[in-house]
């Protein structure tokens, strides 16, 4: 135990609660709200490089990344809320326990968003964006080529929402030997404290590192001629690392208890195989 790091923050971060719902604002709360609110500058700052290779839309670059990122910000926050939300309904919860008290969907305080259904709801929140805006802005302006763009800053987000899971002490590793081992006090699943492997941390550091590379792919062709290119990379090299890390990781799927692959793994496979396929799009994009 002397070799080992004890963790037990309070859940709450600071004893207020919030006016009205009094509900206390919790660390994962705090870092999801932190992702985005950093993510949103971030995406300002690569729109502006993105409309300046368009002379008609150079002039007024500025202004129109500070819009479409405000509505790119209300978009993915609203399909990532969703899609994780039903994606833990639907993959990891007991639907004998949802049948019978239809309003714990709603209940998101009490934990129960999964990263796999918040992906695949971004995505679609996206392309509801991007039929939104792409008359308003350039013909030019695809879809991929969006995402390409987009991708960079939600790799920070996913950063800081692991480092929420840390402090919350939730989507736990399994048992380590390793000088590393993490013992949290009261592990959110209520389990008995012993050193496990810091998955959270494992995964933000790699969202992190993921965002740096994917911004000087960006930076090395901000033209973006081979459009799909960078959200390509984004979904094999994100979700690459998630078929490993589950391994030293708890399952959290009611539907899994002895599987040789534990639910994280099989979502992650459709989304690697998305990526390939936008790699090898955009081989012959130009």
């Amino acid at each position: 135990m002397l070799s080992v790091f004890f963790w037990d923050p309070p859940r709450a971060m600071i004893p207020w609660t919030i006016p009205f719902l009094e509900r206390p604002i919790l660390w994962y709360g705090f870092f999801f709200a932190l992702g985005f609110f950093l993510a949103y500058f971030f995406l300002v700052y690569l729109l502006k490089g993105y409309f300046d290779q368009d002379q008609v839309l150079k002039k007024e670059s500025k202004h129109l990344a500070k819009v479409l990122a405000e509505k790119a910000l209300l978009y993915s926050v609203v399909g990532t809320l969703i899609g994780a939300r039903l994606g833990d309904v639907l993959f990891y919860q007991n639907w004998h326990t949802i049948l019978s008290d239809p309003l714990s969907i709603f209940r998101i305080w009490e934990g129960g968003l999964a990263s796999h259904g918040g992906a695949l709801g971004v995505l679609i929140a996206f392309w509801f964006l991007f039929k939104n805006v792409k008359k308003q802005y350039s013909k030019k302006l695809s879809f991929r080529g969006l995402l390409d763009l987009f991708c960079i800053p939600i790799a920070l987000v996913a950063g800081f929402i692991r480092l929420g899971n840390f402090f919350n002490q939730e989507i736990l590793g399994t048992a380590t030997n390793l000088p590393w081992g993490v013992v949290f006090g009261h592990p959110a699943d209520g389990s008995a404290p012993f050193p496990r492997h810091p998955v959270q941390i494992y995964e933000s550091l790699w969202y992190f590192i993921l965002c740096v590379f994917l911004y000087f792919v960006w930076k090395k062709d901000k033209a973006l001629h081979k459009q799909g290119k960078i959200i390509g990379l984004f979904l094999v090299l994100l979700f690459g690392f998630r078929l490993l890390v589950e391994r030293v990781k708890e399952e959290q799927s009611v539907w899994f208890s002895s599987s040789c692959m534990t639910m994280g793994q099989w979502l992650s496979i459709p989304f690697i195989v998305l990526g390939l396929f936008l790699l090898y799009r955009s081989r012959r994009a130009r």
